[in-house]
């Protein structure tokens, strides 16, 4: 048997890329204490905190509007599952944060879904979970954007398409209903 044979079966990491913007970004600086360009590694156990304060968080965000400590991303495996997931706590007392929709105050806290965006003030974070299967450790990848996040992931439409594939021409809403139509009558 060669080597490549008896080696151990290599684990795939969870990975939470984050991909933050903040209009100001060129200008403030504020993230020049965040290490873009490698991933890092974190105990399973470890929280991962987003703040202002560098002593107590692993990503600090240099802005005097944002809370000593903003965040918290917490790593677990779901109850009676092999699934891992992530829990985000809002931990600023002064600022809200929402999660896609989901307004959360202080010391509220929610799983976070496979894709999201975070915002909380001018800042949007992109997350994204790459699942993985280690059990002791995950790796968060951090990239920074040139636009903002909102813009670029369009929200889908809340206007009806028909099967056609035709949108009418008349928005909803205008004292006009929607009316089903038989295909055979087209």
């Amino acid at each position: 048997m060669s080597s490549f044979e008896e080696a151990e079966t290599e684990e795939t990491v969870t990975c939470l890329h984050l991909t933050f913007y903040h209009p100001g970004q060129g200008e403030k600086m504020m993230f020049r204490c965040l290490d873009f360009c490698r991933r890092q590694q974190l105990r399973a156990d470890d929280t991962a905190k987003f703040g202002r304060d560098s002593s107590l968080c692993h990503y600090s965000l240099v802005d005097t509007r944002v809370s000593r400590i903003q965040f918290s991303l917490q790593f677990y495996r779901k109850l009676h599952s092999s699934e891992y997931a992530f829990e985000i706590k809002n931990l600023s007392k002064k600022t809200k944060l929402t999660v896609n929709q989901t307004e959360l105050g202080y010391l509220n806290k929610i799983d976070l879904p496979w894709k999201c965006i975070i915002c909380f003030g001018d800042y949007q974070i992109l997350a994204e979970i790459q699942e993985g299967e280690a059990v002791d450790y995950f790796e968060t990848h951090l990239h920074l954007a040139e636009a903002p996040i909102l813009q670029e992931k369009c929200l889908p439409s809340l206007q009806p398409i028909p099967e056609n594939g035709i949108s009418p021409s008349f928005p909803l809403g205008q004292g006009k209903s929607p009316t089903e139509i038989d295909e055979n009558e087209l």
